[in-house]
């Protein structure tokens, strides 16, 4: 008797993005601690996708805060930055460091004003890196908006790549907007959906929301709410996900979760 094989799941890549003829448009909302890092890591990744003849990312980065000493450490500033806005402070450097064209907007992304929706602030990619259960709340409203609009729009966001932690542990999980279109497959089980950190765990995090969501006021104080390598190591996963999602054109995995205390990292199978 033939033994049945057992077919992994994956999902395809957005058709307009796997031969894109122009670069990639992505929106970074926050760059503290793992917003920092992942705007290193993919500046990283773009410079690996150019030299491969792919157009690479457009990145447009939001965040209000100014650096403050206490975010020496866990993030990717140092004293010179400090009482600079933090999106200016990075994408500054990184455009000088890399020879990129991103852009710095020092406000916080609010996608929706009223129950408008903001095309400016739409993007291929949306990356959440927020400590706040709002915005990823808001972020969900704005794009479960546009799944039934905006279909041609050269910015229509197709993917929500999520970052969340606590000191030790993290997690990233990469959702679509609707479902993607996909191809037949004798080898996968191609799938189209992956849900979002808001609907896979929306009571989980309205629970876990923070009581003081104060600023820490030190670098002790911040170091004894998050190691000091969670965040990073959080971002370099979370841009190698995206990377090589965009060079193989498909994935089995949606995301992963994060232990630096046992090192171990579980990922999300599709």
């Amino acid at each position: 008797m033939s033994k049945s094989i057992q077919k992994t799941k994956v999902h395809f890549i957005q058709q307009n993005l796997l031969n894109p003829t122009n670069p990639i448009s992505m929106i970074v909302v926050g760059c503290g601690g793992t917003g920092s890092h992942f705007l290193h890591a993919i500046a990283r990744a773009d410079l690996a996708l150019t030299a491969m003849d792919h157009p690479g990312f457009s990145v447009t980065v939001f965040d209000p805060d100014k650096v403050e000493l206490p975010n020496m450490g866990r993030s990717e500033f140092n004293r010179n930055y400090v009482e600079v806005n933090k999106a200016v402070a990075l994408v500054s450097h990184i455009n000088r460091s890399y020879g990129t064209n991103w852009k710095a907007v020092p406000h916080a992304y609010e996608p929706l004003k009223g129950s408008r929706l903001s095309e400016d602030k739409l993007a291929n990619l949306i990356v959440s890196c927020v400590d706040t259960v709002s915005t990823r709340f808001s972020i969900a409203k704005m794009l479960s908006g546009i799944k039934g609009s905006y279909q041609f729009h050269r910015d229509r966001p197709a993917y929500w790549l999520d970052f969340g932690n606590s000191k030790y542990t993290g997690q990233a999980i990469l959702s679509t907007t609707g479902t993607v279109a996909q191809p037949k497959s004798k080898k996968f089980i191609p799938v189209g959906n992956l849900p979002s950190v808001t609907e896979e765990f929306g009571e989980l995090l309205k629970s876990s929301e923070k009581a003081d969501p104060s600023p820490s006021c030190s670098m002790l104080q911040s170091l004894n709410e998050q190691s000091l390598y969670i965040n990073s190591a959080l971002a370099n996963y979370g841009a190698s996900l995206l990377q090589q999602l965009l060079e193989k054109g498909y994935t089995p995995y949606r995301g992963f979760f994060m232990n630096l205390e046992n090192f171990r990292t579980e990922p999300i199978p599709v």
